[in-house]
């Protein structure tokens, strides 16, 4: 039976912290508030989660999650070939609704799904999903929705959608900012846009002048727009 916890109740959060970690740590999935939308989170270092979680999206392999880190840091740990572009992009960005592709460290015992080597990675801007990715570690977490479905925006608006397949709600309030993040994958040349979010190409080509958008040629095109 899932349950709801309140995590804006100070009198109780570090207590729902800390079942919320106990939770992933023996397999379990939960849904969690972000600075964007509400998200749906598993171990990342777990392939029987991670599957849970796939299964509860009802998404396949050919979709994997991406991982919420904790700190910039942790960046470094996971993801390959991390160059000073990747850097520039974290340094204006993270936190922050920016989602990015990078390649994953070879030696990570993890499976994420058809990843194909890579890793998204993004560090989010909302305090109680950091202090919950400070208790669990790196969550691979989609958001909070059966596939096809929109993202939900409350606690109560995922838990129509996935029911009793999360054992934890954590009800941060009503999500009703920003929309899903922005998505680059660094792995492309040049990188490359794959889903327009709140920040758009103009502000992200501050920092890199080099990024394509979504529907610009593989060789870059024309960056007059």
């Amino acid at each position: 039976m899932a349950r709801t916890f309140d995590i804006r109740n100070e009198q109780v959060r570090e207590l729902v912290l800390a079942e919320a970690g106990r939770v992933i740590r023996d397999g379990g999935l939960l849904v969690v508030p972000t600075d964007t939308v509400y998200g749906i989170g598993a171990d990342a270092f777990s392939p029987a989660a991670v599957n849970a979680l796939l299964a509860a999206k009802g998404r396949g392999r050919d979709m994997p999650p991406p991982v919420l880190v904790h700190s910039r840091d942790t960046l470094l740990a996971l993801a390959a070939n991390v160059d000073q572009r990747v850097m520039a992009l974290v340094g204006a960005f993270w936190p922050g609704p920016l989602t990015l592709i990078c390649e994953a460290q070879p030696m990570l015992d993890w499976d994420l799904g058809d990843t194909h080597g890579t890793v998204a990675l993004r560090m989010p801007d909302d305090p109680d999903t950091l202090a919950l990715l400070a208790e669990t570690g790196p969550l691979a977490v989609s958001s909070a929705n059966t596939h096809g479905a929109p993202a939900a925006t409350t606690a109560e608006q995922a838990q129509e959608m996935l029911g009793d397949s999360v054992a934890i709600y954590l009800d941060g309030g009503p999500r009703t900012g920003q929309g899903s993040s922005t998505i680059v994958d660094m792995t492309s040349q040049p990188p490359r846009i794959l889903r327009e979010g709140p920040l758009g190409l103009d502000r992200l080509r501050e920092e890199l002048p080099e990024l394509v958008g979504p529907d610009d040629p593989a060789d870059g095109g024309s960056q007059d727009d």
